[in-house]
């Protein structure tokens, strides 16, 4: 490491090159400020359906401020995507099971959040690095929750940072538990983009690194995102036997070296094991 390199807990923080904008610059043009208008209109009445327990579309229409022929689009739009249900017998309107099946991700999200805390100390407190939690996302996973170790050089994810799938340790290690036709419609959509000389880029190769992910009980992230990193992840389960987060080791490769992954991977693998039963959730069979 050169002699004038900054105080390291920066080191491995995600790339900012571009920075994301939380908002993009007002060019909206006026049917999209209405559109938006109406997106916040519909999700106003979405809350009043859900705070009652049942109501007429007049009722919908007075507590909204809006016409009750406007009223009934924004509901039959919710109501095509199941955000609320409409009784006929009653003529009342409800809240629908795909609110209840998103509100139910969040919520899941968050208590894995609290029950890993845990399991993630005691590896902190066993192995001297960065514990993170990361979950699931599309074609990426999001870091959520993280246990810093007090050495000066660490690895570092603000909650909210997003990881390749194929570039992660939590990543691969998903992967390496979804079907094949999953893992192969994933890489068709976001590829196989390559971050340093060591990024896995050839699907065939993906393949044969799931394969030893699967035997071995844990995934190595070794300098694939970010050069001077090692990571060592193990998945997540739900109760269904479905990998929808993980658990992992990050930090510089001066500590976490090559011949200590051997010992760190059972580790890493026993604290995901504690977490997916604080969770109820089941681990799959061995294939």
């Amino acid at each position: 490491m050169p002699q004038n390199a900054p105080a390291m807990n920066l080191m491995l923080e995600p790339q900012r090159n571009r920075p994301r904008r939380g908002r993009p610059r007002n060019t909206e043009s006026p049917a999209e400020v209405g559109a938006v208008q109406s997106l916040d209109r519909a999700l106003s009445l979405l809350n009043i359906v859900a705070d009652a327990n049942g109501l007429t579309l007049t009722e919908v229409a007075e507590v909204g401020a809006l016409p009750p022929s406007t009223a009934y689009r924004m509901l039959t739009t919710l109501s095509r995507h199941g955000m609320v249900e409409f009784d006929a017998a009653a003529q009342h309107w409800h809240v629908g099971v795909e609110a209840f099946r998103i509100g139910s991700r969040f919520l899941g999200r968050r208590k894995l959040a609290e029950r890993g805390r845990g399991a993630m100390q005691g590896l902190v407190d066993a192995l001297g690095e960065t514990a993170n939690l990361a979950v699931a996302d599309e074609e990426s996973v999001v870091f959520v929750s993280q246990v810093e170790t007090h050495a000066p050089i660490r690895a570092f994810f603000r909650p909210g940072t997003r990881a390749p799938f194929h570039a992660s340790g939590v990543g691969k290690a998903i992967l390496a538990h979804l079907p094949a036709e999953r893992v192969g419609a994933i890489v068709r959509r976001s590829g196989l983009p390559r971050f340093t000389a060591r990024t896995i880029i050839s699907e065939t190769q993906m393949a044969e690194e799931l394969a030893r992910i699967r035997a071995q009980g844990f995934s190595v992230d070794d300098e694939e995102r970010n050069e001077g990193m090692r990571c060592v992840a193990a998945p997540i389960f739900n109760e269904f036997a479905e990998p929808i987060a993980g658990v992992s080791i990050s930090g510089p490769t001066v500590r976490v070296t090559a011949d200590s992954v051997a010992a760190i991977g059972p580790r890493v693998a026993e604290a995901a094991a504690e977490i997916t039963r604080a969770i109820a959730g089941i681990a799959p069979l061995q294939r």
